[in-house]
């Protein structure tokens, strides 16, 4: 009867340890689950990047108005008979202070 006894708690022990210890134990377990959970917001992250680009590409191929405004801000273009101001910062005035 000790022997069955001093095998089972000596079973018992290697299964701990190996639960806690050994590999895909406890903290693995957990360290996984924590990244998961990085990469579940990673993911969300790019989902909404990547709806925000087809909005835009449908934009850009629906009308002229995306196109447009992407000449405007990006390359500086205007339209004909327009007048464009360009509005230079006083550099002196950083200075003074």
């Amino acid at each position: 009867m000790r022997l069955i006894t001093a095998v089972l708690l000596i079973f018992l022990a290697l299964l701990q340890y190996r639960l806690w210890f050994g590999k895909n134990s406890v903290p693995d377990y957990l360290a996984l689950e924590e990244e998961v959970a990085r990469q579940v917001a990673n993911n969300h992250k790019l989902k909404q990047r990547n709806k925000l680009l087809y909005a835009d590409i449908d934009d850009l191929k629906s009308g002229t108005e995306a196109i447009e405004e992407r000449a405007r801000h990006e390359l500086g273009m205007i339209k004909q008979g327009e007048t464009f101001f360009r509005v230079i910062p006083d550099d002196d005035s950083d200075n003074k202070e």
